[in-house]
């Protein structure tokens, strides 16, 4: 069979990769740190433009990472990045998580990170995963739970903001709570060791606050998820306007305070 032809909720916008490229190994895969060794051999799923790539790669200097994503241009952003910091225990493929093209047990970390959220199969993703890892591995996934996200002070925009972000992500046939779901989908793939946790991204700061809104703003009027809602009558031009408009106001709120909830999953055998 044809693996499924997944629709990405948010696509590649620079807003989108703005915030993609905040993200580190220390603000989005600090569980996975005590289970780095330098000579590791690490597939980091749907890399993205790389930061968290470039990050596990510099730790694992005597080993070496591949990068994996289906974007190609966003790829050829990461290699640029690459070559910029002078990393050279990294490569990056285009690819697919349904197929990864690489033999049984050829890696000792396989890490996805915001990338089962997406998928319309979470569990096949794990078992491919779970195929190219040594028996001795470690497969690692950290997804966002979209309804468990908190936010001060109350807004009505943000209130209709996720009930459509949830709404266009189920039309993609993808689970935008898949961090509830992490544990069970990992169970379901055959994994004999399950470990979950949990961790949250705050943005509570004048700094953090403003970029996290107007980032937000931005691709709620620019991104695949405005395109995704127009083109199937979710929502119209005004009404993504004024979502981007509630998140501007949020922004300026001298006491907000807005959480991102995470679960976390290292699964071993």
């Amino acid at each position: 069979m044809a693996p499924p032809e997944d629709t990405y909720t948010h696509g590649h916008h620079a807003s989108v990769l703005a915030s993609h490229r905040w993200r580190t190994v220390d603000n989005s895969a600090a569980y996975l740190i005590p289970h780095l060794v330098e000579d590791a051999v690490l597939l980091d799923v749907g890399c993205g433009p790389g930061t968290i790539t470039l990050d596990l790669a510099q730790r694992l200097n005597a080993g070496m990472v591949i990068g994996f994503d289906r974007a190609g241009d966003v790829l050829d952003a990461a290699r640029v990045d690459a070559a910029a910091a002078g990393v050279v225990n990294v490569e990056f493929k285009v690819g697919d998580v349904y197929g990864i093209e690489a033999d049984g047990g050829t890696y000792d970390i396989v890490h996805a990170h915001q990338v089962l959220q997406h998928l319309s199969d979470p569990v096949a993703a794990l078992i491919e995963m779970r195929r190219v890892c040594r028996p001795d591995g470690v497969v690692a996934a950290r997804d966002s739970d979209y309804s468990a996200m908190t936010w001060f002070p109350a807004h009505p925009g943000l209130d209709r903001w996720l009930k459509l972000y949830l709404s266009l992500a189920r039309a993609n046939h993808a689970e935008p709570d898949a961090g509830r779901h992490l544990r069970s989908w990992a169970m379901r793939a055959g994994f004999t060791s399950v470990e979950s946790s949990g961790s949250v991204w705050c943005y509570s700061n004048d700094a953090e606050r403003v970029w996290w809104s107007n980032m937000w703003a931005d691709r709620v009027v620019e991104s695949d998820f405005a395109t995704q809602a127009l083109e199937r009558g979710a929502a119209t031009v005004d009404d993504l306007g004024m979502l981007a408009e509630a998140w501007r106001e949020w922004g300026r709120s001298a006491d907000g305070w807005f959480t991102v909830l995470h679960g976390e999953v290292l699964c071993r055998g």
